[in-house]
């Protein structure tokens, strides 16, 4: 399981460098509108502390962290909508993501030209989602056509869905991202069929001066957006020097240490980002231990034991018979198995067992030839 997440913005805010720096990767990152037209993809792993920890207790032959998937979209702009710039086709691709990364320009660097000639984080978002909202509004008044027919013939399901839809348009028309929490779970399933654009997850990533990673409050762009998003949604904000991150993403890691240091910088902005959008969507971890390798493996919340085991194999999910776990800050703290059993920390759990962020397991199994 991985996740995948849509770098979007307008042109010019850091989108193609900042998925460079991401997955070490060398697509173009020009000063002119619609360097992207094809999106880019980058694979790039998920940091762990636990898993680093893990790995450092018996030293196995192989360390494997989970995955997230990174897709560098065009810039969106104005219209795009109904055409303009590179239009529909980018939206498309934005429906073909889980979880979007909206970066937002908060620097002021006259050698870096701005679409709309001035630098305004609000009116750049409100461009970008009204574009968003648009698209969704148009998708949604198609799909209440097709429902409404049935549901004029009595069909039950058809009226409920149809009562949906007028909701959604309701909210869309207004100008507002639908709030998915105004819906039950069932409803909730069926608005996921839609994939729209404006229930996907979000964070927003703010390109900071390099002069403001330690000193956020003299940043007035990244300050009065900040109050605005806090206003509108409950999104979250990561504020980022785009240009820092990339020169980190090139040193050695003696070298980083310093630089990083140097800076006061505590974590790297890129790794708050990628374990961020790693969570947006309720992914949680559970570890493998053992000589050969040790290995994080990525789950919805919710999912059960059997269920998991399947993600590592259908076999044993099919002949799960239980589950042996450890919580990795335990094994971590305790340093050994063993003493983790002899402090009484190891659990038997069953197949209706909820995994939880962190189990480290051991699944037991018999397929019958």
């Amino acid at each position: 399981m991985g996740l995948s997440a849509g770098i979007v913005g307008l042109p010019n805010v850091g989108k193609s460098t900042l998925f460079n720096t991401i997955t070490n990767s060398n697509v173009e990152a020009a000063n002119y509108p619609f360097a992207t037209i094809e999106p880019n993809i980058g694979v790039v792993k998920v940091p762990d502390e636990r898993l680093t920890a893990l790995a450092n207790l018996i030293n196995p032959k192989k360390v494997t962290n989970t995955i997230c998937t990174y897709v560098d979209i065009a810039g969106l702009v104005k219209g795009a909508s109904k055409g303009e710039g590179l239009g529909n086709k980018f939206l498309a691709n934005i429906r073909e993501v889980d979880a979007i990364v909206h970066v937002v320009r908060c620097f002021g660097d006259k050698n870096i030209t701005h679409y709309y000639e001035t630098v305004d984080p609000v009116r750049d978002v409100e461009i970008i989602n009204m574009e968003l909202i648009i698209s969704d509004i148009e998708s949604m008044e198609k799909r209440n056509i097709k429902v409404s027919s049935k549901a004029r013939s009595g069909d039950k399901e058809a009226i409920a869905e149809e009562a949906i839809c007028k909701q959604l348009l309701t909210t869309l028309k207004s100008n507002n991202f639908p709030n998915l929490s105004n819906f039950d779970l069932k409803e909730r399933l069926i608005i996921k069929s839609y994939n729209l654009l404006t229930t996907k997850p979000l964070i927003y990533v703010c390109n900071i001066d390099e002069d403001h990673i330690n000193d956020l409050d003299k940043n007035t762009h990244y300050t009065t957006f900040k109050a605005y998003i806090q206003k509108q949604s409950k999104a979250s904000i990561l504020p980022i020097s785009i240009n820092i991150e990339n020169e980190i993403s090139k040193l050695n890691d003696n070298d980083k240490i310093q630089f990083m240091a140097d800076m006061n910088i505590k974590e790297t902005g890129l790794n708050k980002l990628i374990k961020s959008t790693y969570e947006l969507l309720g992914i949680k971890t559970f570890f493998t231990f053992g000589a050969d390798e040790v290995k994080a493996w990525s789950f919805t919340f919710g999912m059960t034991a059997p269920e998991c085991a399947g993600t590592i194999h259908t076999d044993i999910q099919r002949g799960f018979i239980r589950a042996e776990i450890m919580n990795a800050t335990d094994l971590i703290s305790l340093k050994s198995e063993q003493a983790v059993k002899d402090s009484g920390k190891l659990r038997v759990e069953g197949k209706d067992y909820k995994m939880q962020d962190g189990d480290v397991v051991y699944f037991r199994f018999n397929v019958s030839k």
